[in-house]
């Protein structure tokens, strides 16, 4: 008896996927996620860059709190700044709370044209939330009122989700999530209010875990980015299919001073290519809609 991996994604092997027209021609997809978080003073931070004194936990954690505080001050403007410079679509992954508590910079996401995404009310996952369903909406309901459009895309959180949380997300309008890191194309998700699109993300390829789990060298996304160039590029020409590269970014993670001028390096390498187009997620949702299938 065959028994489904999961009960939201159907499994198939990326090589036997129904091969998709690529936008403009242009079959390298690249879409950068800026994750924006606050993490609250009078609590424990979600993730540390110094071990507690004595190896106890304590608030206010001032040093791991001014690690985040530090990449919304001095991180994001860079940011801003690198994609600015290049007018490059990108999309917000957005604590609902930076609005009330980062007012500025939210302001400047928004003049900058970057596309809101849920990303929770706090930087805390959702399994510890009393009401999942209440807390999508008031985050989703707060982006709404500052931007004046309804989010259609979602990542949750540290990836967190709960038996029911896609079936919220439907329930409250979300067309994509970033969250379900299971292919380089996007792929359906089975909710109870029909499918919901699982953009791809990254694990490996991601600065939160290059950096802050990891704490691999500061060159070491470059060199990781530039290896997964020359497979998608291999990929592309060999199975005539798409291929899609999500940056996934933090201000206190690649926004240092140490780092911007990397992520800079990789960002114009792909900008020169002739394959490569930059999207943000609705763009690359309503692509991946309707893209004709080559039979």
């Amino acid at each position: 008896m065959l028994h489904a991996s999961n009960p939201r994604a159907p499994f198939t092997l990326s090589s036997m996927q129904p091969r998709l027209t690529p936008p403009d021609g242009k079959p390298f997809i690249i879409h950068v996620v800026v994750n924006i978080e606050y993490w609250p003073y009078d609590q424990l931070t979600p993730r540390t860059i110094v071990i507690p004194p004595h190896g106890r936990s304590h608030v206010p954690d001032l040093p791991n709190f001014c690690w985040s505080e530090y990449g919304n001050r001095c991180g994001m403007p860079r940011l801003l700044e690198l994609f600015g410079d290049r007018r490059l679509p990108v999309s917000a992954s957005i604590n609902a709370s930076v609005i009330d508590v980062y007012l500025e910079l939210a302001r400047q996401v928004l003049d900058a044209g970057w596309e809101f995404v849920g990303h929770g009310m706090h930087q805390r996952a959702l399994s510890a939330e009393t009401n999942e369903g209440d807390l999508i909406r008031a985050a989703l309901d707060r982006l709404e009122a500052f931007t004046g459009k309804r989010p259609r895309g979602w990542m949750s959180p540290g990836w967190s989700e709960t038996f029911e949380t896609l079936d919220h997300l439907s329930d409250n309008g979300i067309e994509y999530v970033c969250q379900w890191v299971i292919d380089d194309i996007p792929t359906r998700l089975v909710t109870r209010n029909g499918p919901v699109v699982s953009l791809p993300y990254g694990l490996d390829l991601n600065d939160s875990v290059v950096y802050a789990i990891e704490k691999q060298s500061s060159s070491e996304m470059r060199l990781r980015m530039l290896e997964t160039i020359r497979t998608f590029a291999r990929e592309i020409d060999r199975h005539e299919q798409p291929r899609v590269l999500t940056i996934p970014l933090h201000p206190h993670l690649s926004g240092v001073a140490h780092r911007i001028n990397f992520l800079a390096e990789i960002i114009d390498t792909l900008a020169a290519r002739s394959d490569t187009v930059f999207m943000n997620g609705s763009q690359l949702l309503d692509w991946y809609l309707s893209a004709s299938v080559r039979e």
